[in-house]
């Protein structure tokens, strides 16, 4: 089962967060059933998110996911005007503490995002953005280390600047994925109102 998950909503339960709001809970109340968690999405990041139904349908998908094998696009509205229409960020990412991550060219996990310009703004470009491997933070790590952070990023970034922005500007928008009788699946998600307002204004 698919959903477009809205911001400031938890993907699943954290760390004794008071009066969360929690995605899965929301979605196994409406479908009447338990749901395995396939993957996740930031808690400020809105978009496409799939639950399996079934054990073997967890076990399947989880399978396509640490093989690489899904297909995964993101839309994003950046500070600054990138130059080359696509860029290939191949960065390893750690963990520095305090939740925060970090490119490390010594100790950090391999990371590979494949960045591809959309639209380009006076001092904003909208992005999409292939992660092909599924660290935290990836795409926003991989962005800010070019120079080119989030709008709406309080983590990453210059946080004064972000705060004057209503949502971090990054969106699920696309998950294509071989099903288990060999058809190819694509999701969609479209943006929200939010999203959609920020990009009219900054236009």
């Amino acid at each position: 089962i698919a959903v477009n998950k809205p911001i400031d909503v938890n993907s699943i339960a954290g760390r004794n967060e008071p009066n969360e709001i929690v995605l899965l809970k929301m979605v196994e109340e409406i479908v009447g059933q338990k749901l395995y968690v396939v993957h996740r999405l930031d808690k400020q990041v809105s978009g496409v998110m799939v639950f399996a139904k079934t054990a073997a349908s967890h076990k399947y998908l989880n399978d396509l996911f640490f093989q690489g094998k899904v297909t995964k696009q993101y839309l994003a509205l950046v500070h600054g005007v990138l130059k080359s229409d696509e860029e290939t960020i191949d960065k390893p990412i750690r963990e520095c503490g305090s939740g925060r991550m970090a490119v490390d060219f010594r100790k950090g996990k391999p990371s590979l995002s494949i960045c591809q310009v959309k639209k380009r703004y006076k001092q904003y470009t909208l992005v999409n953005i292939y992660p092909k491997t599924g660290r935290r933070h990836q795409i926003r790590v991989h962005l800010y280390s070019l120079g080119y952070p989030i709008v709406g990023d309080l983590q990453y970034g210059d946080k004064t600047q972000a705060t004057k922005y209503p949502r971090l500007m990054l969106h699920s928008e696309k998950i294509t994925f071989t099903g288990p009788n060999n058809q190819e699946i694509t999701v969609s998600a479209s943006t929200s109102e939010l999203f959609n307002k920020v990009i009219q204004e900054i236009k």
